[in-house]
């Protein structure tokens, strides 16, 4: 086996390609859009890598690509706390304790070579894709959530990493009887009286203003949270870009005070991951097509955040939002997975519970240390 640092226009398509390979004969996988993933190892496309230093490593054995993997930091996240941590994403192996051996060595060395104190993963280059699935592997990944083998979470705890945090999903389903629950609505009844509060849709007339509300009460109400880094404008941009071709207005709304500023929202995305299963990862010829064809029938989601400014927690504007957006999408057939929540975000996790939503899937994150005492490589 060879491993070696990727540096030619051959070896990043290999790399980019490789998980059409590995997973090819997984029913649960979903092939994601090759000019996605392409997108997110371009600079001109992908502002998070004007603050990332990366290494990129392929993995052959017998002239045949058999691993993966990415080696990066930060800056502007380690700059904003004050840390030296070093990251890999983008994983991918055979079955062959040697073979992770030799792609987490890799990554290891080189974060090390850059001054880097751990080593935490898996994440990417894309907002909130991080964890392996360590349970619920089933039904396929939505929208912009990984997805691997079973298997690679024993590499990294054969290599000596450590739990550093799970995160949650949980789901609704109703084609399993799921109706909120009488007592949200009776503490959601009076709420938007007692607080002046008032809900809307997204006004995609002035798209941009609401993309910067979201961003403006994330960064007062998530600062706080674990994994939480600063959003640049031109991330924010780019973010608010990919997503107005997928979102539905009436899966994003915003709650406002008395005086019509935003104080919270929450933000629901069609699941097109149920029609990019069948395109195998092309728009062309057809799958543009099919696609938008697709797109206003789907009746499956991912609730993919909720936020409301400090001043607002504990009065019940995320039970009002919530109720909100169930009297707007529900259908018979509704499905969304709430993902993801932080294990030890206890308030939101009972909230979650008292919402009689069901557990589905954890994903966990991994850590090691790099310094001389605890590398145990």
């Amino acid at each position: 086996m060879k491993i070696f640092p990727v540096l030619s226009q051959a070896d990043y398509k290999k790399f980019i390609f490789l998980p059409y390979s590995v997973y090819r004969n997984d029913p649960m996988w979903v092939p994601p859009l090759r000019m996605e993933l392409k997108s997110q190892f371009d600079r001109k496309k992908n502002p998070t890598l004007d603050h990332t230093v990366y290494q990129l490593f392929l993995l052959e054995d017998n002239d045949r690509v058999i691993g993966r993997i990415a080696a990066f930091y930060d800056t502007l996240a380690n700059d904003f706390r004050k840390e030296s941590t070093g990251l890999f994403g983008y994983y991918e192996c055979s079955d062959d304790p040697a073979a992770s051996r030799l792609l987490l060595d890799a990554a290891v060395g080189w974060l090390r070579e850059q001054g880097m104190n751990c080593v935490r993963g898996p994440w990417s280059f894309v907002s909130q894709e991080w964890g392996l699935v360590l349970e619920g592997f089933e039904p396929p990944p939505v929208i912009m959530a990984p997805y691997n083998p079973a298997y690679y979470n024993d590499h990294m705890v054969s290599y000596g990493f450590d739990k550093v945090k799970d995160l949650l999903c949980y789901y609704i389903s109703g084609k399993e009887g799921y109706r909120i629950p009488e007592r949200i609505l009776s503490l959601t009844d009076h709420v938007a009286d007692r607080y002046g509060v008032k809900l809307r849709q997204v006004n995609m007339k002035q798209y941009e203003e609401d993309v910067q509300a979201v961003i403006d009460i994330s960064n007062l109400s998530l600062i706080q949270n674990w994994g939480y880094a600063p959003v640049t404008e031109a991330e924010a941009d780019a973010l608010a870009r990919d997503l107005k071709q997928v979102i539905r207005p009436e899966g994003v709304l915003f709650a406002e005070d008395s005086k019509g500023k935003p104080i919270g929202f929450i933000i629901a995305l069609p699941d097109i991951n149920v029609v990019l299963k069948k395109l195998n990862g092309k728009l062309l010829p057809f799958g543009w097509l099919r696609l938008l064809t697709a797109l206003p029938r789907l009746r499956s989601y991912r609730l993919f955040a909720l936020a409301v400014t400090p001043e607002y927690i504990g009065k019940g504007i995320d039970s009002l939002l919530y109720r909100a957006l169930y009297e707007s999408l529900y259908c018979s057939d509704i499905w969304m997975e709430i993902n993801y929540v932080l294990e030890d975000n206890h308030p939101m996790n009972n909230a979650i519970a008292k919402l009689n939503a069901k557990p589905l899937r954890r994903y966990r994150i991994y850590e090691k240390g790099l310094t001389t005492g605890d590398f145990k490589a």
